[in-house]
């Protein structure tokens, strides 16, 4: 039997958050852009040093999931909500990055990763949480409305000259 810790990531994880960040992205989305968009989009938003900066950002917050003590996900928190909404405000927060290698997925793991980042969001009481996923990955979307999101908008992800179509999912504060 496997042992599946979560921990709240340090500045020590980075190296490790960007390789599960690349690998997880690759492959399961890798497929769907030119090799040279690819290298340039996970170069510019999973490198070690974009991983440093929001782990020393006090509105964001990180954890590692570990698996027998292997890195296989993690979690990003954090304020402001940057999904393009016009009813995004300040005090909301956003599920910014979750990610899980497929060898850790459907037990169990992704939706205690998500959960502590929902916790840590709504630390401070209820707060409307807000998820950007990408429109063709229906498992995903699935779950979410599952833990009670709604889709609310559209808007594009871009991974250099592709334009991914992506919903805006929103949960109102839990009573």
């Amino acid at each position: 039997m496997s042992h599946d810790v979560i921990r709240r990531a340090t500045s020590d994880d980075a190296a490790v958050l960007s390789d599960v960040a690349e690998r997880a992205f690759v492959r399961a989305f890798g497929h769907l852009y030119p090799p040279a968009d690819l290298a340039q989009f996970l170069h510019d938003s999973y490198s070690v040093e974009q991983h440093t900066k929001y782990l020393s950002d006090p509105k964001c917050a990180m954890w590692i999931a570990e698996r027998d003590g292997e890195a296989v996900g993690y979690a990003l928190a954090g304020r402001p909500c940057t999904l393009p909404h016009d009813e995004v405000r300040a005090e909301d927060g956003e599920l910014k990055r979750i990610y899980l290698l497929p060898e850790a997925q459907n037990g169990g793991l992704g939706s205690r990763l998500i959960q502590t980042a929902f916790d840590w969001l709504e630390k401070d009481g209820p707060t409307t949480l807000w998820i950007g996923v990408y429109s063709k990955n229906f498992g995903a979307q699935r779950f979410y409305e599952r833990l009670g999101f709604e889709k609310v908008g559209n808007y594009e992800f871009l991974v250099g000259s592709v334009r991914d179509p992506e919903f805006i999912l929103r949960r109102a504060p839990a009573a």
